[in-house]
């Protein structure tokens, strides 16, 4: 913006510029940021903000969280696995239901959510749901957990 469109222009040769002699315009009076909260602006911190301050649960030491990692997928999935050629083929002879490992391709837990084709599947996992499980179970499948 050109110099002679600011604001200021027009305040020259007025002594405080707006800001008044008594307050003065002094650079950070509040002090920076949230500075304060439990200070000076307390009531603003406890009206806006409750709960801000503090700690909630338990501490955890050393956590490591490779432990909790648990990757997931759902039935309606778990065919695209293998493919579709190889589920056309298996599903000309039921006698005898694929195998799939879920550990081989990094997922532990397998969820319920889908329709299943209606022929028998083995599936192998860490952790799997009851409805998982359940509809496994409705087309002839069975379920393998491995640690």
């Amino acid at each position: 913006m050109p110099t002679h469109l600011h604001k200021n222009r027009k305040k020259r040769g007025h002594v405080s510029a707006g800001h008044g002699r008594i307050g003065k315009h002094r650079k950070h009076p509040a002090g920076r940021g949230m500075a304060g909260g439990q200070h000076h602006h307390r009531i603003m911190m406890d009206k806006y903000h409750p709960g801000y301050f503090g700690k909630v649960g338990m501490r955890h030491f050393h956590k490591l969280k490779n432990h909790y990692v648990r990757p997931v997928i759902n039935l309606d999935k778990v065919w695209t696995l293998i493919g579709e050629e190889k589920r056309e083929a298996c599903a000309k002879d039921t006698s005898k239901a694929p195998c799939i490992d879920l550990t081989d391709f990094g997922i532990f837990k397998l969820l319920g959510k889908g329709q299943l084709p209606n022929q028998p599947i083995v599936i192998k996992c860490r952790y799997v749901s009851k409805l998982a499980e359940t509809k496994i179970k409705a087309v002839g499948g069975a379920v393998q957990l491995v640690a």
